[in-house]
C-alpha cells in the first residue's frame, strides 16, 4: 500500500458520511420506473428526450485506478454514475479527453489558451474570470436559478456567500462553484500512542510539550530497534499539505501562514508575512538541526513520507481527520502501532485558534454555445439527490464500499455531513437508539463494530474508530466548534486584480523562503521575505482585498 492508495482511502472518509437531517424537506419522489416515465416531477430532474451529449475533460489518477479495479465492466468513460444520468435525465456524458494528473494541468492550460474547451470545464478562479473576459462561457444566472433544487440551493449555500461572489463576475453569475469545506480543513496532531507509553511519556499540553515529544521519539530509540533511524515530525515539500503539513503546528504559535486574518485594527493581513511565523520557523530550524525532521524533507513528496509511516520511522504529524488512513500504514507490518489524535496546544496552554482557509477553489463553467447549459445543473441535482435525497442509494451511489462518488464528472457533497455523521454517532452511543443514526453513519457504525468485535476483519475499521470513535478526531473538531476555537479566513472573494498576475511569484518566494530558513539559512531571511513579498506585489493586494472587505461590511459571510 502507498500514498496514492491512502489517498483514496481518505478522500472517501473525507467526504463520506450522511443524509444532512437539517436539509430542507422536498419532494421529488420517484414516480415510478416503468415504460420510460420521468422519475422525478421538478424541472431540475426533468429528462431530455431525445437524450442530450455533454462533454468534459478529466483527471485520472492512482486513486480511481484503485477503485476502477474493484468494479468489474465499469470504467472512468462508463460506470454506473454515466448510466444513471443517462437513464434518469437523458444526459450522455462524454470525455473529450482524460489525462494523468502529473500531465493534466498543463494540457488543461493549453486548452483554455487556445479557447478549445469542452462543453463543461473545471477551473480555478483566476482561470474563470480569464474565460469570462474573453466571452467563452455562459451567464448561468437564470439557469441556476431556474433549474437547482431546494437541496441544491441549500446544500451550496452552506458556505456563505463567498462560493458564488467568486463566480459572480461584473454581476453575472459565470459558474457554478464546487463549493468545499473549511470545517474539514481543521488540523490534529497525531502521535503514536504506543510510543507514547513505552516511553513514559504523556499527551501535549502546551508547544513545549510536543517539542519534547519529538525530541524523544528522535533520540530514545522509540521502536527498539537499537538503531537512532526515528523522527519527531513528519512534513515534506508541501509546507501547507492536509495531512503532514506545517498549519497546525504554526497555529500553536498563533501563526496562520495560509490565510488572511483580521490584525487588532480590524484590517485584514495576510498571516504568511506575520512575525509569529518567524519565531515558529526558528523552532523548525531547530528540530531540523537536531535531526527531528528529516534532512532530505524538501525533497519529498506525499509518497515518500507514507514510506516513512509504513517503515515506522514517524511518531508525529499534523493532519486533517482523514489522517487516520495514511498512519494505518505504520500497522502493515507491525499490527500494534497504534495512533490517536490529539487537539492542538499553544504556547501557553491556552486553547489555540484553528485556521480554517476558504477551500471553495474551483468552479464548473458552461462553454458559450451550447444548447442546454442547464444541464450542468441537472447533474448537480441528480448526484445530490441519489446521496442526501428522499430516493438516497448511498450504498451504490457514494460508497459500494469504494469511493465510486468519485467516478462523476460532478461531485457536489454537504460540507457539515461528515461532522453531523459523528454527531448522530454519540447520539446512539449515548442512548442506544439505532434510528438516529442516517444512511452512511449506519455503515460508519458497522466498521467501527467490526474494529471493536475483533475477528479477520476488523483492521478494516481501525481508522475509522480513530476518526469517528469516541475520542477520534470528529470529537476534537466538535470540542474545537463548541470552544470556539475555528478561525475562519477572513478573505472569502474572487481574486484580485493583482493575485491573479502575482500570486504564484508570491506563493513561490514564500515556500522558498520557508524552506531555506528552516534548513538553517538565518532567520533574518524572514524580513528579506515580507519586504519582498510586499514589494512584489503583496502591499497591492493587502489594499485590494482591505477594498474588497469594506464593501462586505467586514463580515465573513
Amino acid at each position: 500500500m502507498i500514498w496514492t492508495v491512502a489517498a483514496c482511502m481518505a478522500v472517501g472518509l473525507m467526504t463520506a458520511c450522511e443524509r444532512n437531517n437539517s436539509l430542507p424537506e422536498r419532494s421529488p419522489v420517484p414516480q415510478g420506473q416503468t415504460g420510460g416515465a420521468p422519475l422525478y416531477q421538478e424541472p431540475g430532474l426533468s429528462r431530455y428526450d431525445p437524450p442530450v451529449e455533454l462533454s468534459f475533460v478529466r483527471e485520472n489518477n492512482d486513486a480511481l485506478e484503485e477503485i476502477l479495479k474493484e468494479l468489474p465492466g465499469e470504467t472512468l468513460e462508463h460506470n454506473r454514475w454515466t448510466d444513471l444520468y443517462e437513464e434518469v435525465l437523458g444526459i450522455k456524458v462524454t470525455y473529450d479527453w482524460t489525462e494523468w494528473s502529473s500531465i493534466y494541468s498543463r494540457k488543461l492550460g493549453v486548452s483554455l489558451a487556445s479557447g478549445d474547451i469542452p462543453d463543461i470545464v473545471r477551473v480555478n478562479a483566476s482561470q474563470l474570470r480569464v474565460l469570462s473576459n474573453a466571452g467563452l462561457i455562459q451567464d448561468l444566472t437564470e439557469v441556476y436559478s431556474k433549474y437547482a433544487t431546494p437541496l441544491t440551493r441549500q446544500v451550496l449555500s452552506e458556505e456563505g456567500t463567498g462560493p458564488f461572489d467568486t463566480a459572480t463576475i461584473d454581476g453575472r453569475l459565470m459558474a457554478i462553484p464546487e463549493t468545499n469545506s473549511s470545517i474539514e480543513g481543521a488540523m490534529f496532531l497525531w502521535i503514536r500512542t504506543d510510543w507514547l507509553e513505552d516511553l513514559g511519556l504523556e499527551p501535549p499540553q502546551t508547544m513545549e510539550d510536543v517539542l519534547a515529544i519529538s525530541k524523544a521519539f528522535t533520540e530514545r530509540d522509540p521502536d527498539r530497534n537499537g538503531r537512532q533511524d526515528t523522527y519527531g515530525l513528519a512534513t515534506t515539500k508541501y509546507l501547507w499539505d492536509p495531512v503532514m503539513g506545517l498549519t497546525g503546528f504554526m497555529a500553536g504559535y498563533g501563526a496562520y501562514p495560509g490565510i488572511w486574518v483580521q490584525d487588532k485594527t480590524g484590517k485584514l493581513v495576510y498571516g504568511g508575512i506575520q512575525p509569529e511565523v518567524k519565531k515558529a520557523l526558528l523552532v523548525l530550524q531547530d528540530m531540523y538541526r537536531t535531526g527531528q525532521i528529516d534532512r532530505e524533507f524538501a525533497f519529498k513528496d506525499g509518497v515518500k513520507a507514507g514510506e516513512w509511516i509504513e517503515n515506522e520511522q514517524i511518531g508525529m504529524l499534523y493532519g486533517e481527520q482523514w489522517g487516520s488512513f495514511l498512519v494505518q500504514l505504520s500497522r502493515i507490518h507491525n499490527p500494534q502501532a497504534q495512533w490517536q489524535a490529539f487537539p492542538l496546544v499553544s504556547e501557553s496552554g491556552a486553547p489555540p485558534k484553528v485556521p480554517l482557509p476558504f477551500s471553495t477553489s474551483h468552479f464548473l463553467a458552461v462553454r458559450q454555445g451550447i444548447k442546454h447549459p442547464e444541464a450542468l445543473i441537472k447533474l448537480i441535482n441528480l448526484h445530490l439527490e441519489k446521496n442526501w435525497g428522499a430516493t438516497s442509494e448511498v450504498e451504490r451511489f457514494y460508497n459500494a464500499p469504494q469511493a465510486v462518488w468519485k467516478l462523476s464528472p460532478v461531485t457536489p457533497f454537504p460540507v457539515r455531513k461528515n461532522l453531523e455523521a459523528f454527531q448522530q454517532l454519540e447520539t446512539f452511543r449515548r442512548d442506544g437508539d439505532a434510528s438516529v443514526l442516517k444512511d452512511e453513519a449506519k455503515t460508519i457504525q458497522k466498521r467501527i463494530a467490526a474494529y471493536e468485535a475483533g475477528g479477520p476483519d476488523s483492521e478494516t475499521g481501525w481508522g475509522w474508530e480513530k476518526t469517528y470513535g469516541v475520542s477520534g478526531a470528529f470529537s476534537i473538531l466538535d470540542r474545537y466548534e463548541r470552544k470556539s476555537q475555528l478561525l475562519y479566513e477572513s478573505f472569502v472573494g474572487a481574486p484580485t486584480e493583482t493575485m491573479i498576475e502575482k500570486q504564484n511569484i508570491l506563493y513561490n518566494l514564500q515556500i522558498d523562503s520557508f524552506l531555506d530558513i528552516i534548513q538553517g539559512r538565518p532567520i533574518s531571511q524572514f524580513d528579506d521575505f515580507v519586504a519582498q513579498w510586499n514589494k512584489l506585489g503583496g502591499e497591492q493586494i493587502t489594499a485590494e482585498v482591505n477594498e474588497w472587505y469594506a464593501e462586505k461590511g467586514g463580515n465573513r459571510k
